[in-house]
């Protein structure tokens, strides 16, 4: 029998400064996908630069969802740093994303604002998406405040109100498209996070004392997000499933940010800004779209900026 002479085959292609590695083993035939991305010295690299542009530490890490960019307007003393500035930091590209890091003083707390989130309907990794909550770990931030706009499955809900996330739902993180996917680097946190306990009680009880302090309390409520890739809204048929399966409210982000924050052992506490009534009526003519989430949260930030100022102040 001729014996067949096998070579080591391997390619490497780079997309938005990730390199993927394909291999096939000679002796195995197995093919095995790795993706390098960036690493610890990366990330440290970054926030060594913003450090030299900016000279406030800050505690707390604060993102703004789409339309909810004015939240940085509250920021004392603040120095601005565009995205386009920092070298290896992703871009934003999504009407209603700014695009800059306000830092400064809110609420009596050194913070760093993110005006502008970065999704994966965008083309980004969810490595690339993981940057910045680790940059904002080395730049010394324990505790992240994150908003975001959404979609009410659950019909108590109206528009304008504020869900404070108790838990969620990972879609793709259930299908090995976890933001944590890929070799894990120790010094940013453990191989198995727990997630189980990723949105912080008491910071969820502060802010619920202060809603009601404020005469507020009838626009906060409390529920389960889901996450979904987007960008297309979810279908009547998905929607219904998502409620079913126990979802309160439905978005495009804020989950990936999320577990990284956990993983880096950072506290967590989120809010989604209801900006639209999920369809789940195929007689209707109604219809999910950008502008109206943008008008919604244009009239509710000044409302959510008076509770974020006040939790931040009893942190």
């Amino acid at each position: 029998m001729k014996k067949i002479q096998r070579k080591f085959l391997a390619a490497s292609f780079t997309v938005r400064n990730v390199k993927a590695v394909i291999k096939a083993d000679p002796e195995t035939d197995l093919i095995t996908f790795e993706m390098t991305t960036a690493n610890f010295e990366d990330v440290n690299a970054i926030a060594q630069f913003i450090k030299s542009k900016v000279d406030i530490t800050p505690e707390v890490g604060v993102i703004c969802g789409s339309g909810l960019g004015k939240l940085a307007d509250s920021v004392q003393n603040s120095k601005m740093l565009a995205y386009t500035d920092i070298s290896g930091f992703p871009q934003s590209t999504v009407e209603g994303h700014k695009g800059n890091l306000v830092f400064g003083t809110m609420g009596d707390k050194k913070v760093v604002v993110m005006q502008g989130r970065f999704h994966p309907y965008e083309g980004y990794s969810n490595h690339q998406i993981a940057i910045p909550i680790r940059v904002m770990k080395q730049l010394g931030v324990r505790t992240i405040l994150t908003s975001n706009a959404a979609g009410a499955l659950n019909r108590q809900l109206k528009l304008g109100d504020l869900v404070m996330i108790k838990d969620h739902i990972y879609l793709p993180g259930l299908c090995l498209n976890n933001v944590l996917v890929g070799k894990n680097e120790d010094r940013f946190g453990p191989r198995f996070p727990a997630i189980s306990d990723a949105y912080d009680p008491h910071l969820r009880f502060l802010f619920k004392q202060i809603a009601e302090e404020q005469h507020v309390s009838d626009a906060v409520q409390e529920g389960v997000y889901v996450f979904s890739g987007g960008p297309s809204y979810e279908s009547i048929a998905e929607c219904k499933m998502l409620l079913m399966m126990g979802a309160d409210v439905t978005g495009m982000s804020t989950v990936p940010e999320v577990v990284v924050a956990r993983h880096c052992g950072l506290k967590v506490f989120a809010v989604s800004l209801i900006t639209n009534i999920s369809v789940m009526d195929y007689e209707t003519k109604q219809a999910a779209n950008h502008e109206e989430v943008l008008g919604v949260a244009a009239k509710r930030t000044e409302l959510l900026q008076k509770l974020f100022e006040e939790l931040l102040r009893r942190m």
